[in-house]
């Protein structure tokens, strides 16, 4: 892959010691973290002391960096193929929505944690009967006095079982639809936080996954995120930074996944002849090399754009779509050239192969980013 100009030299430095961290402490444990369907605790804390977490927030509340340290983080455990890790979802989707629009109260008390990695945060937006189509929730906020009574339930929250800290979208005026959401910041310690059993899931098995229950969970008026109503809003302004943080996933995974292949297939003999030895193996990688290659170059502008805060959000949801789909298509790929083996938990591919399908899915489902592309033209 070439130099890529969107990175300073502090990114570079910064992404060095992010792969020297994985190396040393997460991929020798991997395996039986996908067993054990959690990532411990001391990962967390490993995390905050090598300044991963929190990148982009200023001190203290975080690195003091911009969303390029960010991305270094995200690309680098997703080309290695630790899509189960769940630094992202803590660092660049919880961690901004209490910077942005948290109280002294809720910045203070969570994010210099968060950043340290001794909280860990998730967000609870999806609900039983209730995905993409947020005007559909349920759990309900209901003001009495200088508090707020929360009663619910979510599901699929990833870092769900893990989780100190939780965005969670509730309505206080369920009759307005959409305009009712507003978002609260909520410790799972207090009274009436519960959460259920980790979900079973095809992929990403050592990311923790669950649901939550919400009842009668006194939420103090403090613990508001921005104004009443205006929950919708603020999920519109964040999307663009989550779905771009996702389509880098999605790019890097499949990158680090195409110079595995030609690693494999290099050695792999078949008929005599090694794998690269054969027209088609050859054809296969030099698609996907000259796909993922015009992908990188859309998303290095998507990044620099959203280095600078003028990522338009509807480019965002174009840089989802093609990461994503172009993901699913070239892992499925890669993995018919290791023929049996990519079938086999022994090979990275397969466990890519399982990790990239819900890429597809959170984060707005590829449905619903053709739906928000398609009413703009």
């Amino acid at each position: 892959m070439s130099e890529r100009s969107v990175f300073r030299d502090d990114h570079a430095l910064f992404r060095a010691q992010v792969r020297r961290f994985i190396d040393s402490d997460i991929a020798p444990h991997y395996a039986q973290w996908e067993r054990d369907g959690i990532t411990p605790r001391s990962l967390w804390r490993a995390a905050g002391e090598a300044g991963l977490l929190n990148c982009q927030l200023p001190e203290p509340y975080g690195l003091g960096g911009d969303y390029g340290h960010a991305a270094c983080v995200t690309e680098e455990l997703a080309r290695a193929n630790y899509l189960g890790i769940g630094f992202s979802i803590h660092s660049d989707m919880v961690a901004p929505y209490l910077m942005q629009y948290g109280s002294d109260v809720v910045r203070d008390a969570w994010l210099p944690a968060m950043a340290r990695g001794e909280a860990i945060g998730a967000i609870a937006m999806t609900e039983p009967g209730a995905g993409s189509d947020l005007k559909a929730i349920r759990t309900r906020a209901e003001r009495q006095g200088e508090h707020y009574l929360l009663n619910g339930q979510k599901t699929w929250i990833t870092n769900g079982s893990n989780a100190d800290v939780v965005v969670v979208v509730a309505t206080v005026a369920p009759e307005l639809g959409a305009r009712g959401l507003t978002l609260f910041c909520v410790d799972t310690a207090w009274p009436g936080v519960t959460r259920g059993a980790p979900m079973p899931k095809i992929g990403q098995h050592a990311q923790d996954t669950s649901e939550l229950f919400f009842d009668n969970v006194v939420v103090p008026a403090s613990h508001l995120l921005g104004e009443e109503q205006r929950g919708f809003d603020y999920l519109g302004e964040q999307l663009a930074a989550e779905r771009l943080a996702i389509a880098l996933r999605a790019a890097a995974s499949a990158e680090g996944m195409l110079a595995e292949t030609v690693a494999y297939v290099r050695q792999r003999k078949a008929f005599g002849r090694f794998l690269i030895d054969h027209q088609n193996t050859r054809f296969v990688l030099a698609d996907a090399a000259a796909k993922l290659a015009m992908l990188r170059s859309f998303l290095d502008q998507c990044l620099g754009e959203q280095m600078q805060g003028r990522l338009d959000a509807t480019v965002a949801a174009m840089a989802k779509l093609n990461a994503t789909e172009l993901q699913g298509t070239v892992l499925d790929d890669l993995l018919q050239l290791h023929g049996g083996y990519g079938y086999s938990s022994e090979y990275g591919i397969g466990r890519a192969w399982t990790d990239a399908r819900a890429l597809r899915i959170f984060g707005g489902s590829s449905e619903i980013l053709r739906e928000i592309i398609g009413r703009t033209l």
